[in-house]
């Protein structure tokens, strides 16, 4: 039943005209897809080059079904040279496990048929489950898929070898990714030291095209810069600081100049919609151009003057005040990095939230049942119905929508590029290095996508999936056009699988969801309200940016869902205006930290939360 709205909440500026779109617009979309955001063309020439290299080395070796292993690296390959290292290692220890596990399935099933579906349907649920309620998230469908995989390979391989191959194989499809990010990764990647700077770069560049004459796409362009908060950012620090060749004394500058980044950001939004005088927007541009060169050269500023500003703007005042301690930590910060509580593997309500059960069950079915079509036709071609089910599955109804789009274009992009280079390129091939090119172009384009926002990554994972999926059958350029059609049908049949179980069985509405993200939010702004200095201000609204972020993207999926099951337009619109309200407020909060309307919006975002 719908929740009335509150007319407080509905006397605020009136409906956005975005709310009557479901979920993301096309033009959007593609706005996403070309934006060039700082690094992201590098990391998907790493990326692309990491999905090459696994293919040579599959070549070289002659690996089975290339195309898992190189999903594989794409899924998985980082940024930085050390979460790539990390990545790669954890990897081959899993798969030490894991290979463990499948010997002693694959004795238990040969020549059991009824055990070995038994078996994969009982893997499928472990996996889905701990994708759902542990750490592992995209990792346990990786696992899932190759483990699952090679179980099902084993009636395509003569009984008398079944299991020596179907352990070589297995071991293959995840020694080979992991070797290649440990190997490759620590010689293209970059340190997580330099991510960070360059990170912190870009946001002060950006502060300074909003302070100039900013339009609606740079706008748009910071707004989703400013949502990512510290996150990411915070993560590299990290990385950095198990590299153990840093000064623990120059990482807290950098953790504090990141979260100094993001308030400097948020001033730069509040102050281009406010507006300048011309006097006051030049010095700080300057000051802030001067300090984001010393950032892009991998260093950071050890004291920065204060701009002049006329003490007639509070916005300009508040930016100028931030930056003499831009990199500056907070006692307790320059002594050691602050430790927050860990959680452990599983999430706190593993076993009690019927909902990671469900989802793991509806994961399940959509497995066995693209199994049992591809059984009873006959059809081994068309197996990667199976491994799609690993890689499309999604919690609520209202993502499974709002991604068919980017789903079902990107694996068409992939395919139809797969087909292209079978009928145009591949007979023009005399050699691997050709080979390789093609892959390399075709894996930049897929990883220029998946590195981009990350509602768009999944249609650039599909690119690759597709692709690799086409081509990467036997050894070498191939010109089997029944294979690139086969494993076509198997893509689109294990998206519509996927999709008709999970929308038809226990139907999940994100919306249920934004209830937990505006508390989050609320208690966000609470404690940026309360913040006593400006180190701690800064981090603040870190969070707070951070949860927005979550609860915008929770309600563009709510937007997303059909009609039947969309909570009604006024709560849609209610929630909105909540978001927006709470968006200006946390700029607002840097201004005026004591503001005096502070309490009457809090009360309305809670009575909507």
């Amino acid at each position: 039943m719908a929740l009335p709205v509150p007319e407080t909440i509905r006397s605020l500026d009136g409906p956005r005209p975005g709310l009557m779109r479901p979920g993301l617009g096309l033009s959007r979309i593609w706005r996403l897809v070309c934006t060039p955001a700082p690094g992201r063309m590098g990391y998907a020439l790493r990326m692309a080059a990491g999905c090459t290299a696994t293919v040579l080395v599959g070549e070289i070796w002659q690996v089975p079904d290339l195309a898992v292993p190189a999903l594989v690296t794409m899924a998985l390959w980082q940024k930085d040279r050390v979460t790539n290292a990390l990545a790669g290692v954890g990897v081959n220890i899993a798969i030490l496990i894991l290979l463990t596990i499948i010997y002693g399935l694959i004795r238990l099933t040969l020549d059991q048929p009824m055990g070995l579906v038994i078996v994969i349907a009982l893997l499928s649920f472990i996996f889905f489950f701990l994708g759902s309620a542990s750490k592992l998230k995209p990792v346990a469908y990786m696992l899932g898929l190759v483990t699952v995989y090679g179980l099902i390979a084993i009636d395509e391989i003569p009984v008398g070898e079944v299991v020596t191959r179907a352990l070589l194989y297995t071991d293959l499809f995840l020694a080979v990714p992991g070797a290649v990010m440990v190997a490759l990764g620590l010689l293209i990647c970059p340190s997580p030291r330099r991510i960070l700077t360059d990170d912190i770069a870009a946001r002060l560049r950006m502060a300074c095209r909003l302070l100039r004459d900013p339009d609606e796409r740079i706008r748009e362009q910071a707004t989703d810069m400013l949502r990512t908060g510290t996150t990411d950012m915070m993560k590299s620090a990290k990385m950095a600081g198990l590299e153990k060749i840093w000064s623990p004394r120059d990482l807290a500058c950098l953790r504090q100049a990141a979260s100094s980044s993001v308030a400097v950001l948020a001033l730069a939004d509040e102050a281009s919609r406010s507006g300048l005088s011309q006097a006051d927007t030049a010095g700080l541009i300057q000051t802030l151009e001067d300090m984001a060169a010393l950032f892009a050269d991998g260093d950071y500023p050890a004291a920065i003057e204060r701009p002049a500003v006329s003490p007639a703007s509070a916005t300009a005042c508040a930016l100028a005040d931030l930056l003499p301690d831009f990199a500056t930590p907070s006692a307790d910060d320059a002594k050691a990095p602050s430790q927050d509580k860990k959680s452990g593997f599983l999430a706190d309500d593993a076993f009690s939230n019927p909902d990671h059960v469900r989802f793991a069950v509806k994961g399940t079915a959509a497995v066995m049942l693209s199994y049992l079509t591809f059984k009873v036709l006959n059809w081994p071609g068309i197996h990667t119905c199976i491994i799609t089910c690993f890689i499309v599955a999604l919690p609520t109804m209202g993502e499974m929508v709002s991604k068919l789009t980017l789903r079902i274009s990107g694996a068409l992009v992939g395919g139809t590029l797969g087909i292209a280079a079978i009928v145009f390129v591949m007979p023009h091939l005399n050699d691997i290095t050709g080979f390789l090119v093609l892959v390399f172009v075709v894996s930049l384009i897929a990883a220029w996508v998946k590195t981009g926002d990350d509602r768009i990554a999944y249609a650039g994972f599909q690119i690759g999936l597709a692709f690799y999926l086409t081509d990467l059958k036997g050894y070498g350029p191939t010109a089997d056009m029944a294979t690139a059609r086969d494993r076509i049908v198997g893509i689109m049949l294990g998206n519509f699988i996927t999709y008709a179980m999970f929308t038809s069985f226990w139907p999940a509405s994100a919306f249920d969801r934004i209830g937990d993200g505006l508390h989050k939010l609320a208690n966000a702004l609470k404690g940026q309200a309360n913040a006593s200095t400006q180190q701690a201000s800064s981090e603040a609204i870190a969070r707070t940016q951070s949860a927005l972020l979550e609860s915008e993207r929770t309600l563009e999926y709510a937007m997303s869902e059909p009609a039947h099951m969309r909570t009604d337009l006024p709560q849609l619109e209610a929630t909105q205006k909540a978001l927006d309200d709470a968006a200006e407020l946390s700029e607002e909060l840097l201004v005026t930290p004591g503001r005096p309307d502070f309490s009457d919006r809090m009360a309305r975002l809670e009575q909507i939360a």
